[in-house]
């Protein structure tokens, strides 16, 4: 059987000209190799029809774990498997001049190629993502989108214990982002890498990569990354290379973290943008609220309808819209107005920084300026414009680019524990667990609750959890207070269209 799956597995190479003619020897000896195997029966013939390429992949690792090769773990199945699919996918360098020669064509097939490459020698997981749990819930800021994130699997006992005895780290990669991952082979704390690619590119003079997410949260999920290892810093040149970006991919949009802890992202150790083909709501919102920059003619501004306080900038002039950003930028990490709780600094400690996401639509460069604040206090220790406590029992981790555009990544927790919910609401043996309880004793006082309903029924409360979220991150609320301390803001850079009338800044 496991000579039959290697034949397989190398025809399905051929076939989809992944392996050339010439080199159909030399990647089957290889693979032996991989697995431990000295040998081959060569009078079989490649199944028909042939099996799913992931499924033989599959057969191929149990059948080494069976064998002993590999120990049963996590991370070595990992490993294994990214070097078997190491060896159908080009090198860098074939990688990078096949992009760039179909890049001449259109971007668009550029990006189609290196997608498909990267699902194809699964190095996205797309069988682990379709694992994740997705709905919308209806808003009078659009479809909230909502995902329970269960592709990005946890450390196995056994993984976790092996690594408590492991060699300690060599500090190579640096971290995850580093380009010395690319070919990888990975280890017990480290994922495996043998078959991850990155496109060089240039933004304003410095190298970067692109390269698509393992685990995507949305289509084409992407990953902008500096080749220096260093840390993420919002600066005018961000706005830059944000705009770059985009017009050297006008199908994708692109957005950085913040970079001060609480709001930012997972990684602030290392420089780099989130992007990819997704439409999310805080793209679709209009400009409910607009103004005028008289430094900066050609540029639109306004205020968007969101519960996050989003500034938007639009003009065909990628000069004037850096300058503009940078404008606010400079404006907002001086700001403070304790009216909103709104402190520049405590102690020498910054506290103001921009979620900024740009795009191209119908000729215009656009840029979103999110204005964000990582203040703590007793009250709330995790921070004041960040998911409060009644909340958190479904979202208490960072609020960062995603969620900022309108989808919730929740934590893969939730699955278990929403299904106590259910159990609990329909008054069935359950485990509730504690934190939920308050919130389902509302959802059983306000909804009326039916077994064919309760599913609904708990989307549609968890889809108003996320809004709380993004309310809660929101630096000015959607009260008339938040909205006049918000215009004060404004004018402290900006004249305002329409004198002191909010006009429909509703």
């Amino acid at each position: 059987m496991i000579d039959q799956a290697i034949t397989d597995f190398i025809q399905i190479g051929y076939q989809q000209q992944e392996i050339h003619p010439l080199d159909l020897l030399i990647k089957q000896n290889q693979l032996i190799a991989l697995i431990g195997k000295t040998a081959l029966d060569t009078n079989l013939s490649a199944s028909t029809p042939l099996p799913n390429r992931l499924e033989i992949l599959d057969s191929i690792v149990n059948y080494v774990v069976r064998e002993k090769v590999i120990d049963d773990n996590k991370a070595e199945r990992d490993i294994l498997a990214a070097k078997i699919m190491n060896l159908i996918t080009p090198l860098p360098s074939e990688v990078n001049r096949t992009f760039w020669e179909l890049y001449q064509k259109s971007p668009l097939t550029a990006t189609n190629y290196f997608y498909h490459l990267s699902q194809a020698n699964d190095y996205i997981q797309t069988r682990a993502i379709k694992k994740n749990i997705k709905f919308t819930k209806s808003t009078r800021y659009g479809e909230l989108e909502i995902t329970i994130n269960l592709s990005k699997p946890e450390k196995d006992p056994k993984q976790i214990s092996l690594a408590k005895i492991a060699s300690p780290s060599l500090g190579y990669p640096t971290c995850p982002l580093c380009m010395e991952n690319e070919g990888y082979e990975g280890h017990l704390d480290h994922p495996a890498r043998s078959n991850h690619r990155i496109i060089r590119l240039a933004l304003n003079q410095e190298k970067w990569g692109l390269q698509y997410s393992p685990y995507a949260y949305y289509e084409e999920h992407c990953i902008f990354l500096s080749e220096e290892h260093k840390p993420m810093k919002l600066e005018k040149a961000t706005f830059a290379k944000l705009l770059t970006i985009v017009e050297q991919f006008p199908h994708y949009f692109v957005g950085s973290n913040a970079d001060l802890p609480i709001v930012g992202g997972s990684i602030l150790s290392h420089d780099h943008f989130q992007g990819g083909r997704h439409t999310f709501a805080m793209a679709d919102a209009p400009i409910v609220f607009p103004f005028t920059l008289s430094a900066y003619p050609s540029i639109e501004a306004g205020i968007v309808k969101w519960p996050m306080s989003v500034i938007r900038l639009q003009g065909t002039d990628q000069t004037e819209l850096v300058e503009a950003a940078n404008l606010i930028l400079k404006q907002w990490r001086l700001y403070s107005d304790e009216s909103a709780a709104v402190l520049a600094e405590t102690n020498g400690e910054s506290h103001n920084t921009i979620t900024p996401i740009a795009r191209y639509k119908e000729g215009q460069y656009e840029l979103d300026l999110v204005l964000r604040n990582n203040r703590t206090t007793p009250q709330y220790p995790e921070g004041i414009f960040h998911p409060h406590q009644d909340v958190q029992h479904i979202k208490k981790e960072n609020i960062g680019l995603i969620e900022v555009m309108g989808l919730a990544i929740l934590p893969p927790r939730l699955k278990k524990e929403l299904a106590e919910v259910r159990h609990y609401l329909l008054e069935e043996p359950n485990q509730l667990d504690p934190s939920h309880k308050q919130w389902a004793d509302d959802l059983k006082r306000t909804q009326t609750i039916k077994k064919d309903t309760i599913g609904m029924i708990i989307e549609e409360a968890i889809g108003s959890v996320f809004l709380r979220v993004l309310e809660d991150a929101g630096v000015y609320k959607q009260t008339i207070e938040g909205k006049t301390a918000f215009k004060q803001f404004i004018t402290s850079f900006a004249h305002l269209k329409g004198g002191e009338n909010f006009g429909n800044f509703n």
